[in-house]
C-alpha cells in the first residue's frame, strides 16, 4: 500500500461530476507511407494484447469510492486493458472541427474510481491522410510535466522505429530512466528527509513574513482576490469545450527579444490580448486587469519522470485594462519578474506551502454560494509545460502537434494551457461548454495579438 501526499489526494478530494480532476493531451500524428487500412486496429490489438503494465498505471485509489477522498493506493491486480485501450473513428468529414468536439466529449466524462485513473484512445478517420491520440490520466497521479515526460518517454526520434511504446508499458518506465538519490532510501534517508522537511517548515512563516513584508513595502505584488469579476468567474458544469491550435515558436522569440522579454511573458501577453478582444466582443470585459495564476514547476532535472505534483504558483497581472499591446506586454514581465523575486531563496517545500495560500480557495469554490459570494483569488490558470524540441514519431508515424487539456475549476471556467514541441508552440484551451461560448474565437484572438506584438515590437 502506497500512501498518497496530501498534493495529490487533493484532486481526489475536490472531485465530482461537475468537476472532472484530469489532465489529458491530445496528439495528431502523419500516417507513414504505404501502410494498409489495418494499421491502427493492429496497434490497438497490439496494445490490448501486451499486459506489462507498469505499477503508475495499476495504481487506483484504495478507499471506498463514496468517501470523501482517499489517503492511499492500491495495484489493481485485474486490469482490464480493453476498457482502457480504446479505438475510436471521427465522423465524416473527418476535418480538426470533429476532432475536436470528440476530444470535448471525451474529457468531459469522469474517470472511473474502481479502476485505474487513466484512458488512452486511438482515433482514426482525421483527414489529410492522419490520425490522432487522445489520453487522460487523474491529477491525482501525475502534473503536467511529468504527463510530457511520460509521452515524450514513448515516443521516438528514429521514423522507421515501429516499436509500439506507450507510456504505461514497463519498457517506457525503463527508457525513462527515472534517477533516485542515494541518499532517499534506507533508514538513514528517511531521517535526512524527515530533517529536511522540518528545517523547510520551520523556515516557512519567516518566508511568508518576508512576502508580506515585500508586498506592502513596494505596493506591487499581486494578491489573492485583487482579481475583478469576470465571466470566467462562475460556477461550472462538467461538460467542456476545447480549442486548440499552434504557432510558431521563432515568431514569439523574435517579440520577447525584441521587447526584453520571456517566452512566457510574451505568451502571456498573447493570452491576455486574446481575452481582452473576446470579453470586448461579448461586452464583457472588466474594469480592473485580470490576473492568471501562472504554475511554474519546482522539479530538478533528477525528478523531471517522476509522477505526483511539484509545483508553486505566480500570480501575474494580464494588463487586460490596457489598450496598448506593448504597455500590456511590460506590464506582465514586470508583474512575473516581482512573482519570481518573492520566491527567491526559498525551497520547494516553502514555495508549494506559500502557493497554496493562492490556491486555497479553490478547495472551497464547490460550497454552494462561495463562487457567487466571494471575489475570486484569480481569474485563470496560464500554463506553459516544457515539451520536446525535435520532431518524434510513434509506430513510425510523425507525430505533428501535441496539445494540453487541462483542468477548468470551479469558479475558474477556462484554462489556458501552452507546450512547445518541434519549434511550435502548441495552446490547448480547455472551458467549461456552458460558460464560454464560440471558444474557438479565442483563436483567431491569440493570432490577432501575437500580430499586435509584432507591429509594436518591431525594429
Amino acid at each position: 500500500m502506497a500512501m498518497m501526499p496530501v498534493t495529490d489526494s487533493m484532486f481526489l478530494l475536490g472531485e465530482s461530476r461537475e468537476h472532472p480532476m484530469h489532465v489529458g493531451g491530445l496528439q495528431i500524428f502523419k500516417l507513414p507511407d504505404g501502410v494498409g487500412p489495418d494499421y491502427l486496429s493492429d496497434a490497438h490489438r497490439h496494445l490490448v494484447n501486451d499486459t506489462d503494465v507498469r505499477s503508475l498505471f495499476r495504481r487506483r485509489p484504495r478507499g471506498p469510492v463514496s468517501s470523501l477522498g482517499q489517503w492511499s493506493w492500491t495495484d489493481d491486480q485485474n486490469l482490464d486493458l480493453e476498457y482502457h485501450v480504446r479505438l475510436s473513428a471521427l465522423p465524416r468529414p473527418g476535418r480538426v472541427r470533429e476532432l475536436l468536439e470528440l476530444t470535448s466529449r471525451l474529457h468531459g466524462s469522469l474517470l472511473d474510481r474502481h479502476r485505474p485513473l487513466w484512458e488512452f484512445h486511438i482515433i482514426e478517420g482525421l483527414d489529410g491522410g492522419r490520425f490522432a491520440t487522445y489520453n487522460k490520466i487523474h491529477h491525482a497521479l501525475v502534473d503536467g510535466v511529468s504527463a510530457m515526460r511520460l509521452l515524450e518517454k514513448s515516443l521516438s526520434e528514429d521514423p522507421e522505429d515501429s516499436d509500439l511504446r506507450v507510456p504505461w508499458s514497463t519498457s517506457t518506465a525503463r527508457r525513462t530512466g527515472t534517477r533516485r538519490s542515494s541518499n532517499g532510501s534506507g533508514p538513514l534517508g528517511v531521517l535526512r528527509a524527515a530533517a529536511g522537511v522540518a528545517g523547510d517548515l520551520a523556515g516557512l512563516l519567516p518566508a511568508l513574513a518576508k512576502i508580506a513584508n515585500q508586498v506592502l513595502r513596494e505596493q506591487a505584488g499581486t494578491l489573492p482576490f485583487q482579481a475583478p469579476r469576470s465571466m470566467l468567474n462562475v460556477p461550472i458544469t462538467g461538460a467542456r469545450r476545447f480549442a486548440a491550435q499552434s504557432w510558431p515558436l521563432q515568431r514569439i522569440r523574435v517579440v520577447g527579444k525584441a521587447a526584453g522579454a520571456t517566452v512566457n511573458d510574451v505568451t502571456l501577453a498573447m493570452c491576455a490580448g486574446a481575452l481582452r478582444q473576446y470579453m470586448l466582443d461579448l461586452g464583457a470585459l472588466p474594469d480592473r486587469p485580470l490576473v492568471a495564476a501562472v504554475p511554474v514547476s519546482l522539479r530538478g532535472m533528477d525528478r523531471a519522470d517522476s509522477a505526483g505534483n511539484a509545483v508553486g504558483m505566480i500570480l501575474c497581472t494580464l494588463a487586460t485594462d490596457l489598450a496598448d499591446p506593448a504597455a500590456r506586454l511590460r506590464a506582465i514581465h514586470t508583474s512575473m519578474q516581482r512573482g519570481k523575486a518573492v520566491y527567491a531563496g526559498l525551497t520547494p517545500l516553502q514555495i508549494t506551502a506559500i502557493s497554496g495560500l493562492a490556491l486555497a480557495p479553490l478547495a472551497l469554490s464547490p460550497i454552494p454560494g462561495v463562487v457567487q459570494l466571494s471575489p475570486p483569488p484569480f481569474n485563470l490558470i496560464i500554463s506553459n509545460v516544457p515539451g520536446p524540441n525535435k520532431p518524434l514519431y510513434w509506430n513510425g508515424a510523425r507525430m505533428l502537434g501535441t496539445y494540453p487539456v487541462s483542468i477548468p475549476y470551479e469558479g475558474q471556467a477556462l484554462n489556458i494551457t501552452v507546450t512547445s514541441y518541434a519549434g511550435s508552440l502548441e495552446f490547448g484551451l480547455t472551458g467549461c461548454r456552458r460558460s464560454l461560448p464560440s471558444l474557438q474565437r479565442m483563436l483567431g484572438h491569440l493570432e490577432t495579438s501575437l500580430a499586435e506584438l509584432e507591429r509594436v515590437t518591431a525594429v
